[in-house]
């Protein structure tokens, strides 16, 4: 498999931190940074007021496309790989943004995983795990527009077969699959074993030798810093664990 990026260390989205800024930051020992999340379209920009208004931090720019496009050609002189997460109702601003991608070489990232009550009610994140057909669609639309397309999803959701959901978006036409294991590291092999054809990236308490071995020897092909991202010190340690393992992988 070619992999999305290089070194096999990304940033996670932070909502309404993880910009071009934040990504150019953390470029030193990461080769991949999803910016956003982005709400995208009206149910979805309503959604995110409303998470403000109880003190959430949420990118709302006037444009969100317009938005995109310049957090990413800010990027592009920048020795990482940019990704957006977004979230979307309508499969319209989802083809919108997955062109702005594909112009710029970036990762468009379908958000199954925001489980804020807000964005499920509007139709998006977690919720879409429960309506694979709406999520396959909306992994398809992105890849019409060739765009690569990872899409972000959470474990231990009640009722939902992650393993059945690999599948599924992989079939849809999804290239990756950005796996946030909660306290199910062992989901990863699952998806592993499910979607062989998927990029997977582990996510959640990566930040140390111990976790970043865990997933990768649970068959991930990446791993994740999420809330440490900003913190030089868990980025060097990752990347250098990183390292090791496939150093280790190819000499055996």
């Amino acid at each position: 498999m070619t992999p999305l990026f290089e070194p096999r260390v990304a940033l996670a989205s932070l909502s309404g931190e993880a910009d071009a800024e934040w990504a150019r930051a953390g470029s030193d020992h990461a080769g991949a940074a999803f910016l956003g999340g982005v709400a995208l379209d009206e149910a979805t920009r309503s959604a995110a007021r409303e998470m403000v208004d109880r003190d959430r931090e949420e990118f709302l720019p006037a444009d969100p496309i317009a938005f995109v496009e310049t957090q990413l050609d800010a990027l592009a002189d920048a020795p990482i790989r940019p990704g957006v997460n977004v979230r979307s109702a309508t499969l319209g601003a989802i083809r919108d943004v997955a062109r702005a991608c594909t112009d710029r070489g970036a990762i468009v990232e379908i958000n199954a995983h925001c489980r804020q009550t807000e964005m499920c009610e509007a139709g998006c994140g977690e919720s879409l795990l429960r309506d694979a057909d709406r999520l396959c669609e909306q992994v398809a639309a992105a890849a019409d527009a060739d765009a690569p397309v990872s899409v972000k999803v959470r474990a231990e959701v009640d009722g939902v077969d992650l393993s059945a959901i690999a599948r599924a978006v992989a079939d849809a036409g999804a290239d990756a699959i950005h796996v946030d294991a909660m306290d199910s590291e062992a989901a990863v092999a699952d998806v592993a074993a499910a979607a062989p054809g998927l990029f997977l990236i582990a996510n959640n308490e990566v930040r140390d030798r111990r976790t970043v071995r865990e997933y990768l020897d649970y068959g991930a092909d990446a791993v994740s810093v999420g809330r440490p991202s900003t913190d030089a010190r868990v980025r060097r340690r990752v990347r250098r664990a990183v390292d090791e393992w496939f150093a280790e992988a190819v000499g055996g």
